[in-house]
């Protein structure tokens, strides 16, 4: 429970401080000053971050970046959570060619590595942060499928399954009302997991060029110029990679102490 608390403690910081952006950011993250001394300037009072090579203020894109991760990690999981439910339930419960059709459909998926497929996705579709979110969505279903699938094998086995069925309950009202519900507990864990390899895979899709695209703010992109300047301007490194592993991090936290206090058969509860 304490790493849930830790975990969540953490992303409401950063939920926070890219909600209130506009408020928070000292400078416009888009504004240029290509004077000689606002170019590359250190970490200060003035900027925190320091500034960039176009002379933007770096803590102003962070916050702004931020938006751009958390929105992207919430939207893709929420659309592979609706296509891996659907389909896992319907798998489970029915069985027979349904299950056999569906899980061919997921060995397939499988068989593609991930990121090289979402990249020639997104290289087919063009990079923005709307094709990132809908392309990270459409082909992170699987695992989830499969996990709801095994919890659906399970429970429509049990006693409480099979009385609704005797008194003529509709499939639909036995899977809403009694299976679904008991079988989203390892959903919950998988989800809060999934956000943070969402995150993850835009940053990596951004910094490659194929995500959000410049001049608009992502920590990805902001990682991109940094690799020109490593030298000697660490902090354009420094601050998005810190970002990027706190807030993948924190989601870690939260998905184990989830993992832990919904399992009955774990004995660590803190």
């Amino acid at each position: 429970m304490k790493r849930i608390m830790i975990g969540a403690a953490i992303i409401m910081v950063i939920a926070i401080s890219a909600i209130c952006a506009p408020v928070v950011a000292g400078y416009n993250p888009l504004e240029m000053d290509l004077t000689e001394d606002a170019i590359l300037q250190k970490p200060s009072l003035e900027h925190f971050f320091g500034t960039d090579n176009l002379g933007r203020d770096v803590f102003s894109r962070m916050l702004y970046g931020a938006r751009v991760s958390l929105s992207v990690g919430f939207i893709a999981v929420i659309i592979s959570l609706v296509i891996g439910v659907l389909l896992g339930g319907v798998s489970g419960y029915f069985g027979g060619w349904v299950d056999a059709v569906i899980m061919r459909v997921v060995e397939v998926m499988y068989s593609f590595p991930t990121f090289f497929l979402i990249m020639m996705v997104v290289t087919f579709l063009g990079p923005n942060i709307v094709n990132v979110m809908v392309v990270i969505g459409l082909t992170s279903w699987a695992p989830l499928c499969r996990l709801v699938r095994a919890e659906f094998l399970t429970l429509r086995e049990r006693d409480f399954v099979s009385s609704a069925r005797v008194q003529g309950v509709s499939n639909f009202r036995i899977i809403r009302r009694h299976i679904l519900p008991n079988a989203m507990a390892p959903v919950y864990v998988s989800m809060t997991l999934s956000v943070g390899s969402a995150i993850l895979i835009e940053s990596a899709l951004s910094f490659l060029g194929l995500g959000v695209q410049m001049p608009a703010p992502s920590w990805g992109n902001i990682l991109t110029i940094g690799k020109n300047y490593i030298d000697y301007a660490w902090w354009l490194t420094l601050f998005p990679g810190l970002a990027i592993l706190i807030t993948v991090l924190s989601f870690n936290m939260i998905g184990d102490g989830l993992r832990e206090v919904l399992d009955p058969k774990s004995d660590r509860k803190d």
